[in-house]
């Protein structure tokens, strides 16, 4: 194990991650897949009207591909403050360190927000609803339109195919004309 901090990002931290960080890497993290699994009621909807954000579940052979950032050590403090303020809004993701690959075969614990499956904000609903869902939400920091948009483009831009979310993208495009 070593004593870098590394921070797994898997959806907005593709695009803003909000931390300096020393290297960014392809990784993969398994025994989790990305899932618009969690209702937000924050960042990119309300309590009225509840958008989706990106979490990781745990699910059995289940991989996910992302980024890892490695934080130089001036900044391991700062960085997991502003994570936290961020990412544990409220108490429906929760902070692991968890062990990932990269792509160029080294193998590093990161820091990854996985959802609470006992949460009330956590939710299993098929691609056409969550379409729907993401059309109309808007939150705090925004559209979810726009958090779907550039997740998706962030990666494609990567290199990393996520079906599910391209799929998103295009039927959400369609929905809002």
């Amino acid at each position: 194990m070593d004593s870098d901090l590394w921070v797994f990002g898997y959806g907005s931290l593709l695009w803003n991650q909000g931390f300096p960080h020393v290297e960014a890497v392809r990784a993969r993290l398994d025994g989790y897949h990305r899932s618009f699994c969690m209702r937000s009621i924050h960042h990119r909807g309300t309590d009225a009207e509840p958008g989706l954000v990106l979490a990781l579940d745990e699910a059995a052979g289940a991989s996910c591909a992302g980024i890892a950032y490695r934080v130089h050590p001036d900044h391991h403090a700062p960085t997991m403050v502003a994570l936290r303020e961020r990412e544990l809004i409220s108490s429906a993701y929760v902070e692991k360190t968890l062990p990932v690959t990269l792509a160029d075969g080294r193998a590093v614990t990161a820091v990854c927000y996985v959802i609470d499956p006992d949460h009330v904000q956590y939710c299993h609903l098929d691609l056409d609803e969550q379409a729907r869902i993401i059309a109309r939400a808007v939150g705090g920091r925004g559209p979810n339109t726009e958090y779907l948009y550039n997740t998706a483009q962030h990666l494609t831009d990567e290199g990393i195919e996520d079906p599910d979310l391209t799929w998103l993208a295009t039927e959400v495009r369609r929905i809002t004309g």
